[in-house]
């Protein structure tokens, strides 16, 4: 399948698993350099898949779902971007790092459980084919807009004072 016609909840839970194994790499990786390229690479990944979700997927879905399970997810995204605010300035070998990388890793994994097991499958019986194809193409655009303009977890300190609206 062309990269470019991939569909938006296959799209989203192959982001899912690349992420997990990134966090996991950060989480073993001992060299506080190379955790911190590492890092730095997640928190990258990690924002351009918040921003298309919530800029592109949950509006999208947003006449197809229960407002209350985007609205929690919105709130799952602002906790994210809190915890990865305070982890962006610290270097890996400070001790408060571990810990908020922790709390980090474990809300992402219960966040990406939750949208696979309760919000995609609605989103499948709603939206055809064609419908997530082009929803995931929009998404893909973006995030290659997003991390071709560079360091895009640079942003999200200036996006943790409220979840992002549901349009």
């Amino acid at each position: 399948m062309d990269e470019k016609e991939i569909d938006a909840v296959e799209l989203l839970v192959t982001q899912h698993r690349a992420l997990e194994q990134l966090l996991k790499k950060v989480r073993e990786e001992t060299d506080s350099e190379k955790r911190k390229a590492l890092f730095d690479e997640a928190g990258d990944q990690l924002t351009v898949h918040i921003k298309s979700e919530e800029e592109i997927f949950y509006p999208a879905i947003n006449v197809a779902c229960t407002e209350d399970d985007l609205l929690e997810s919105l709130e799952e995204h602002l906790s994210l971007k809190r915890l990865l605010a305070d982890l962006i300035p610290l270097d890996p070998s400070d001790k408060l790092f571990e810990p908020k990388f922790k709390v980090l890793k474990e809300q992402a994994e219960h966040h990406h459980q939750e949208e696979e097991e309760h919000l995609f499958p609605e989103v499948k019986k709603l939206l055809d084919d064609g419908q997530r194809r082009a929803l995931g193409k929009d998404m893909l655009a973006l995030q290659h807009r997003l991390t071709s303009e560079g360091e895009p977890r640079e942003a999200v300190a200036n996006e943790t004072g409220a979840a992002a609206p549901l349009e």
